[in-house]
């Protein structure tokens, strides 16, 4: 509301002033707000974004494990740059598994001492072919599909598969 002064000079009541700044204040919760959803949907994409591994190729997700004589039977090597074990069965054969417990998703370390593998979440155990030998898994763990190409052992991790229990014919021999 305009008034007019003794003087003729004009002055603006408090009431507009106060429209002025509640108006500038809504203008500035506004930008904040779209700021931090920008931010938060920043953070949800870089979440889901798949992530560059290093030492898989990244055309064909192919994760080159190294020469078969570097891997003695009988032992489980870990590839944390992959997510996954590479074991080497007493027969030969190799399985790549998955390091993440069915029960709840856990990280499941491999215990040479005991020759399994012992989720410290819940106390799931698994042997050296994933099979689970202790509940509460449901299941064995994943594996990923191997392949040998010229005395290389190599992991495919675009493929996880489930599976309900171990077979002989998963191994893949060389």
């Amino acid at each position: 509301m305009m008034t007019t002064t003794s003087d003729g000079a004009s002055a603006t009541t408090a009431a507009g002033a106060g429209t002025s700044r509640r108006r500038v204040l809504s203008w500035l919760w506004w930008g904040l707000g779209l700021a931090a959803a920008g931010e938060l949907a920043w953070i949800a994409l870089s979440f889901v974004r798949p992530r560059r591994g290093s030492g898989a190729d990244e055309e064909s997700h192919i994760f080159v494990a190294g020469p078969i004589d570097d891997f003695a039977p009988g032992t489980v090597t870990a590839f944390p740059a992959g997510s996954f074990y590479l074991a080497r069965l007493p027969s030969g054969g190799f399985l790549a598994l998955d390091r993440t417990c069915t029960h709840l998703g856990c990280t499941v370390p491999w215990n040479a001492d005991t020759g399994r593998f012992d989720c410290p979440c819940h106390a799931s155990a698994f042997d050296i072919t994933g099979a689970v030998v202790g509940p509460p898994a449901p299941r064995p763990l994943d594996r990923y599909p191997v392949r040998i190409e010229n005395g290389i052992v190599k992991v495919d991790l675009r493929t996880k598969l489930r599976r309900t229990a171990f077979e002989p014919s998963q191994a893949v021999s060389s």
